[in-house]
């Protein structure tokens, strides 16, 4: 054999490990609940308006709770085999507005909660249906409702940053936006055993240090499609009306389960989610 040439086993060895790194840093969008199916995220599109709506300050938990994540992630993951480490997302410049679809697939997603009076609801309504969903929380309010946060990841639905306090993250200081996205990816890790890997700017106000922490914090960033803007309270049956007519393949939905008086976004998603299932939509979570 000449010197140039690669024995047969150190060959079968680089294919196996090619093959190992090609699936590590494959990103997928996986179906749950009914009739799943898996596609490819596309790249992210253009930006997003703003949807105000500030949490209820869980001013006993956030008071008690240490800053402390200021290196969150950035130091090398323990316990795990080396080649298998979770792969940093790229550095985004727009945030995700919609997801590739394989069909009529739409995503629901959840804001500024958890909240006791409203998000047990929603849950109860999605396990109806055996629908997953998203659920962007605050961390001040997650840190005071910890068993709903549990209930979530063990209903099958992703758990999002949404922030710690709900600021506007451009008006923040980058070690400002680094505390108030790293407290929260800490708090929904000690609660379910892994961090988010998606993050929603509050308000939809993203900046160029948002995206570069979000990616340094293991997460994408992901914004909305159709706003439902429940948040202004304008009854049952305008939101249900605005999620319905914008109903298509891809499409992200936006609403609340906190941050305000939120029962108008519960009896939408209670008339509308078997609306969507009848018109023959499947609800999608994406997974990294």
């Amino acid at each position: 054999m000449k010197k140039d040439q690669t024995p047969p086993d150190r060959r079968t060895v680089l294919r196996i490990a090619a093959g190992i790194g090609a699936l590590a840093t494959a990103g997928l969008l996986v179906t749950e609940g009914t009739g799943g199916r898996t596609v490819a995220p596309g790249p992210a599109v253009g930006g997003a308006g703003g949807a105000p709506g500030r949490p209820a300050a869980g001013a006993a938990g956030a008071a008690g709770h240490r800053a402390r994540a200021t290196a969150y992630r950035l130091q090398p993951m323990t316990g795990i085999p080396r080649g298998l480490r979770r792969v940093r997302p790229p550095v985004r410049e727009h945030p995700f507005l919609s997801l590739p679809s394989a069909g009529r697939t739409m995503v629901l997603t959840f804001d500024d909660g958890p909240d006791h009076r409203y998000t047990p609801e929603v849950l109860d309504i999605l396990a109806r249906y055996d629908v997953p969903a998203m659920f962007f929380v605050c961390g001040e309010m997650a840190d005071v409702n910890g068993d709903l946060v549990r209930r979530m990841a063990d209903d099958g639905h992703v758990v999002g940053n949404h922030t710690w306090s709900h600021p506007l993250m451009p008006s923040l200081a980058p070690s400002r936006i680094r505390d108030e996205m790293g407290r929260t990816s800490e708090v929904v890790e000690e609660l379910v055993g892994q961090a988010p890997l998606w993050y929603r700017a509050p308000f939809g106000a993203w900046n160029r240090h948002s995206f570069e922490i979000g990616a340094e914090l293991g997460m994408e960033p992901l914004a909305w499609t159709v706003d439902t803007l429940d948040w202004t309270e304008p009854g049952a049956g305008t939101i249900a009306s605005r999620v319905l007519d914008g109903a298509a393949p891809g499409v992200v939905v936006l609403s609340h389960d906190a941050g305000g008086d939120r029962s108008q976004s519960v009896t939408a998603l209670r008339n509308y989610l078997p609306k969507l299932l009848e018109a023959g939509y499947t609800i999608t979570v994406p997974q990294r």
